[in-house]
């Protein structure tokens, strides 16, 4: 299940989205997770996950590969769920018995946050899908670079939060090879009860963060014998374009947002 999750991950292809600058995705991924907030009835929740199905065909990015990368939140999702079932208590009573009592509204309410868990997950995941690292990194540079008049570091902080999305897969991968190798030496992860479950995991803390450590320390030291030295004068190899179809997106994104804000309060 760990090598599924699709974070960090970069799927080459010829698409819309893949051709769309950066710095357009990243804008465009920030108003729409503002506008999944505001849609508040089945019409407009409808709209949206039409939207995201509509993107992720656009990306050309595999569904069965969005959908294995998808299943690891599919438990916290359904938990989100039954929170809210039984936890909402307005509206009309659907069913009753003993101390349970689900209402309309928790019903409601429960589906309303399971779109947005899961249209939210997908929108963001398909920016670092169609994005390469080192073009998600100019691009949050860019959008940072204004805040540089009040002190924020706008490369050290994106390259921090590039490399942070780039080492998940990676730190993934480490921790399935880790688990094999212990169910190989008879360490079971799979059966049992949870408390068991969760004790035989304990093992794998330690061997995972040594790597972790090894791998950022490699990291540094190839940085440094590269010449790194921050973003005070660097120049760039590659220049981002910012192109028609680029606020084209933007602006289709805040017309999206309008027409959700019109059905909210209609």
């Amino acid at each position: 299940m760990l090598q599924n999750v699709i974070i960090g991950q970069y799927v080459s292809a010829s698409s819309l989205l893949h051709r769309l600058d950066p710095r357009s995705k990243l804008i465009s991924v920030f108003i729409l997770v503002f506008i999944i907030f505001l849609a508040n009835n089945w019409l407009a929740n409808g709209i949206i996950i039409l939207f995201t199905l509509t993107m992720v065909l656009l990306s050309r990015v595999p569904l069965l590969f969005i959908y294995k990368g998808t299943k690891p939140i599919l438990w916290l999702v359904l938990f989100t769920f039954i929170l809210h079932l039984f936890m909402t208590r307005e509206g009309n009573i659907i069913y009753s018995l003993g101390f349970i009592t689900i209402y309309e509204e928790g019903v409601k309410q429960g589906i309303f946050i399971a779109i947005r868990f899961i249209t939210i997950i997908m929108l963001t995941s398909l920016v670092t899908l169609t994005t390469k690292p080192i073009d998600l990194t100019d691009g949050l540079e860019m959008i940072l670079n204004p805040l540089k008049k009040v002190g924020l570091p706008a490369h050290e902080l994106a390259l921090m939060m590039s490399i942070a999305l780039r080492f998940i897969p990676t730190l993934m991968q480490e921790t399935e090879k880790i688990m094999k190798a212990q169910m190989a030496r008879g360490v079971d992860f799979t059966t049992g009860p949870w408390g068991k479950r969760i004790k035989a995991l304990l093992p794998l803390l330690i061997p995972l963060f040594i790597s972790a450590f090894k791998r950022a320390e490699d990291l540094a030291l190839a940085m440094e014998a590269r010449g790194y030295r921050g973003g005070e004068g660097r120049s760039k190899f590659r220049l981002l374009q910012w192109q028609r179809q680029d606020t084209v997106a933007v602006i289709a994104c805040i017309s999206f947002g309008m027409t959700i804000v019109v059905i909210r309060y209609m």
